[in-house]
């Protein structure tokens, strides 16, 4: 079973580099993230035609996630995040999908930092780990899968001090993301490569991409019930090298 994370960075506007990653790729189930179309803008015709249902929480210029899955039904379980009930910003959806339980997520960047935004980051973050909890004493096999905008650690970006006041390496956001994994939760792109910086995405400017100047910030995180059934992941990086891309490449994890 191939399960990827993918930052579309506008699936209408990307839908035929999106369809055409599809095709070669061949996931079982994707997460999709900034889809900035509004609820009734998604494309699901045309993915429909292509193998997959979707289920999704759209939000008009911003935001938005999506989860597909390839002769698989979808049903979902939450639409938003709990734990802010006036949070409308479209930033989560989890379904159960063939067996697992998917959790799709597209964490706020928090820039500029220091700031309200930051704030917004951080507190979201925060209702993101007591959820989390409760998904890993459920029990429920769950992948957590989608763009954090947290760069785990130094290793996880290029070497430079042009990101340090950036609200991607912050020590607030890092210690968000290592509770996650201590309370149980495997990183599943390092724990396959532990040796290799495995970027996901290359910003638009300075040539960022073709000098491999990249950063880690989509991660799908596996629950320890869950974890013994993982045997690859890696990064489809030539994704990110075509024509008018987004500025993620797909994440993916396979699981026995």
């Amino acid at each position: 079973m191939k399960i990827a994370t993918f930052n579309v960075n506008n699936v209408n506007k990307r839908l035929p580099s999106l369809l055409a990653w599809l095709r070669s790729s061949k996931p079982d189930v994707v997460c999709l993230q900034e889809l900035k179309a509004a609820q009734t803008a998604f494309p699901e015709a045309p993915l429909r035609k292509a193998g997959y249902s979707a289920a999704w929480v759209g939000q008009k210029t911003w935001n938005g996630v999506a989860i597909l899955a390839k002769r698989s039904e979808i049903v979902v379980t939450r639409r938003r995040l709990p734990g802010d009930a006036h949070d409308d910003q479209s930033r989560y959806i989890e379904a159960a999908v063939d067996g697992l339980l998917v959790a799709c997520v597209y964490a706020p960047n928090g820039n500029p930092q220091p700031g309200p935004k930051f704030d917004y980051k951080l507190a979201w973050l925060k209702r993101l780990n007591a959820h989390a909890a409760k998904l890993i004493k459920s029990g429920a096999p769950t992948v957590i899968a989608g763009d954090f905008n947290v760069v785990p650690t130094p290793f996880d970006i290029y070497p430079t001090k042009s990101w340090d006041k950036d609200a991607l390496v912050q020590p607030e956001g890092r210690a968000a993301f290592a509770r996650l994994l201590k309370k149980g939760w495997t990183d599943a792109l390092r724990e396959i490569h532990p040796d290799e910086p495995m970027y996901t995405f290359w910003s638009y400017w300075r040539n960022r991409y073709e000098r491999d100047a990249g950063l880690r910030i989509d991660h799908l995180l596996l629950s320890p019930t869950l974890l013994p059934r993982l045997k690859n992941a890696g990064v489809d990086r030539p994704v990110r090298g075509q024509v008018d891309p987004s500025d993620h490449a797909p994440a993916w994890i396979t699981l026995g």
